[in-house]
């Protein structure tokens, strides 16, 4: 395992534009899946009603579904491996390791914030957000 990687606020809110790009693509893919798995969900409830005509009617759906879970997987260790800690996809909240003031903390950034403007303790979670002394 490398390193622990720790972010100055500047560095962080620098990456914002790429963290959320790579958000928006998560949230359609967790969008496309979901909708793909209410679907299958359906058909399947549907077939349950008549006698099988093929072995495996649904294998091209669950392929889908696979696949769609093999990219996301993909992009959400990608983002990982940047040291960026991924909190809640649904929400954009990510945060930032960072030290401030010798102690370590999370730089804290959900999704449509125009920049990072909280920090919390490694233990305090979202609940926990204090502004950052310049806000």
């Amino acid at each position: 395992m490398s390193a622990k990687k720790w972010f100055t606020l500047d560095e962080a809110n620098g990456l914002l534009p790429f963290v959320d790009q790579q958000l928006t693509k998560m949230q359609a893919i967790k969008r496309e899946f979901e909708h793909k798995y209410m679907e299958l969900r359906r058909l399947k409830n549907e077939a349950a009603e008549r006698p099988q005509t093929e072995k495996d009617p649904f294998f091209v759906q669950e392929a889908a579904l696979e696949f769609l879970q093999i990219e996301a997987r993909g992009l959400i260790e990608h983002f990982q491996g940047t040291g960026i800690e991924l909190k809640d996809i649904d929400t954009g909240l990510v945060d930032f390791p960072a030290m401030l003031d010798g102690e370590e903390v999370l730089l804290c950034w959900r999704q449509g914030e125009d920049r990072i403007r909280f920090f919390h303790g490694l233990h305090d979670g979202f609940a926990g957000r204090r502004p950052l002394a310049d806000e």
